[in-house]
């Protein structure tokens, strides 16, 4: 992974909090100094929770879990959902159903119900419908992807959730409580850090600050996902080499 450095972060704008007014109290260990009004983050925090972001992040996607990402504010939903994508991890960028996580069991069938949309969509028989009935069908289909399209291959809960601005996705956060879920979230001046287990402080607003911290912790994902890769090969080998040392043992007797 390309370390970040102190400079990259400052270069981003990722030490700008929000007007002190609008501060949180529980946020003053991360917090440097107020400049003309604003709380400016302190930058060697930023690194250092980072780092330890990383690490854990890496453990659990090392062991073959997934990682929600979520966010659906406008300037990090695209660059979430991108980055999501291109590590195959289950994403959420529009809306945040109520019961996602934990009425997961009434989530899971309505993405069966996508997955036999989509089906019959493609078959001979939705040709022959009606075009009122099948316009009604693409629609559904439509609604639903919108919503749901992020973690349509989600067959079980994640191992952890990624948030970008803790106070936007309080519910996500409070299903995430509930179920023992360990949250990372990039955490402004205006939210309380103890909501989550790895808060990273940081703007959530900018689009850079956002961006930087988006792909240091995609990178870090992909780090476990490498070294899942090289356990599952080593393991391979291993057992290739146990069952030739096997049969050559039998050879010689």
């Amino acid at each position: 992974m390309a370390k970040i450095e102190y400079k990259d972060l400052l270069d981003a704008g990722v030490h700008f909090g929000h007007l002190t007014r609008k501060w949180d109290p529980r946020m003053s260990p991360y917090i440097f100094m107020e400049k003309n009004g604003i709380h400016i983050i302190d930058l060697n925090k930023t690194l250092a929770c980072l780092d330890e972001a990383s690490n854990a992040i890496k453990q659990i996607v090392r062991s073959g879990k997934k990682v929600m990402f979520v966010a659906t504010k406008k300037q990090a939903k695209d660059l979430v959902a991108g980055e999501a994508k291109r590590l195959n991890m289950p994403y959420v960028t529009e809306r945040w159903l109520g019961g996602m996580l934990t009425n997961f069991a009434t989530i899971r069938k309505s993405l069966k119900k996508m997955s036999s949309l989509d089906k019959l969509m493609n078959e001979e028989a939705y040709k022959n419908l009606a075009k009122k009935e099948r316009l009604m069908v693409s629609r559904q289909k439509e609604k639903m992807e919108t919503v749901l399209g992020g973690i349509a291959d989600l067959s079980r809960l994640p191992a952890a959730l990624f948030v970008v601005d803790i106070k936007r996705e309080h519910i996500a956060i409070a299903e995430a409580q509930k179920l023992g879920i360990p949250v990372f979230a990039l955490v402004d001046t205006n939210s309380n850090p103890n909501e989550v287990e790895f808060p990273i402080p940081a703007n959530d607003d900018a689009f850079k600050s956002v961006s930087l911290l988006v792909k240091a912790f995609g990178e870090a994902i992909e780090e476990g996902l490498s070294e899942r890769k090289r356990d599952k090969e080593d393991a391979k080998l291993s057992e290739e080499e146990e069952a030739k040392k096997a049969v050559d043992a039998e050879t010689k007797d």
